[in-house]
C-alpha cells in the first residue's frame, strides 16, 4: 500500500542535512521538472514584490521569500518531520518507534508543490509554494505536476493506492485509471446513519489513521485487507461512493 499525503503551509525551520539532492528523492523521472521548478522559484525571489504576489503573501510572511531564494543551499530533514500543522502534529513522526519510522519510509508519500511527490523521508528544505500559484518560468501547480506525477504513480505501480491529500494536491498527481485506490473523506455520523463531511478535524484524524497504520506495521495490498485492518484496530472505515472510503470520526 501507498499512502499519499498533502504538504502543510507551515513547515520546521533549519535542519542539520546536506543540501537538496534532487538524485535523492524519490521517483527520478521527476527530477526535471523539479528542476524547473526551483529554477523559477530562486528566479521569482529576486523580486520580493513579486514573489510575494505570486505567492499570496501577507505581510507577516514575505520573510518567506528568503527561503526560496536560498532553497538550493539549504540545510534538509526528512520531508515528515519538515512539515507541521494539524495533520503532522497528530501523526507526530518524531515520536515513532524506529520499525514505525521504517514503514512510513516505504509506505508513505508526500505531494509537494515544489517537488512533486517525495517519500516520507526524502531530506528536503523548507520552501513557500502553494498548489494555487502559478510560478513564472514554471507554470501552475496542475500543469507542471499532474502529468508527470500520475506516470510516475503508474510506473511505481503499488497495490493499492490510499490518497489522503487535499483535493487541490490530488489534482497535482492524480491516481492513474487502472490503479487499485481509494480517496478518503472524513466525516461525522448523525442522527439516523446520516454523514456529514468534517472540515476542523478532517487533518487531525487522516495524521491519526497514518499514525496507527505506521504504529501497528500494517501489512494493507488492497481494499479488503484495509477494511479487515481497521475492524481489528478499531478504526471506522467504511465504504463511500465510487472509489471513496469514509473514515468516521467519533
Amino acid at each position: 500500500m501507498l499512502v499519499l499525503l498533502p504538504p502543510s503551509e507551515t513547515k520546521r525551520p533549519g535542519g542539520e542535512g546536506a543540501p537538496l539532492d534532487l538524485a535523492r528523492l524519490a521517483h527520478p523521472s521527476l527530477t526535471s521538472v523539479r528542476e524547473r521548478v526551483i529554477t523559477a522559484l530562486v528566479a521569482l525571489s529576486t523580486d520580493p514584490d513579486e514573489a510575494a504576489r505570486v505567492l499570496k503573501l501577507g505581510k507577516t510572511q514575505r520573510g518567506d521569500v528568503d527561503l526560496n531564494a536560498v532553497l538550493p543551499e539549504a540545510a534538509t530533514m526528512p520531508a515528515v518531520d519538515r512539515y507541521t500543522g494539524v495533520l503532522y502534529d497528530a501523526l507526530d513522526a518524531a515520536t515513532l518507534d524506529e520499525a514505525s519510522r521504517r514503514w512510513l519510509a516505504t509506505h508513505v508519500q508526500i505531494q509537494s508543490a515544489a517537488f512533486g511527490l517525495v517519500a516520507a523521508d526524502d531530506p528536503v528544505p523548507s520552501y513557500r509554494l502553494s498548489a494555487a500559484a502559478s510560478v513564472p518560468g514554471a507554470g501552475s501547480g496542475k500543469r507542471v505536476w499532474a502529468d508527470a506525477v500520475s506516470e510516475a504513480l503508474r510506473v511505481a505501480a503499488p497495490d493499492f493506492v490510499l490518497d489522503l491529500r487535499s483535493e487541490a494536491y490530488s489534482a497535482l498527481g492524480p491516481v492513474p485509471h487502472g490503479l487499485p485506490s481509494a480517496y478518503v473523506r472524513v466525516v461525522a455520523e448523525g442522527p439516523g446513519g446520516v454523514t456529514r463531511a468534517l472540515n476542523h478535524f478532517n487533518k487531525r484524524a487522516k495524521g491519526e489513521l497514518v499514525r496507527r497504520l505506521a504504529s501497528s506495521r500494517a501489512a494493507v495490498g488492497g481494499r479488503e485487507d484495509l477494511f479487515a485492518w481497521a475492524e481489528a484496530n478499531d478504526v471506522d472505515l467504511r465504504p463511500g461512493e465510487r472509489q471513496e472510503m469514509l473514515l468516521v470520526e467519533r
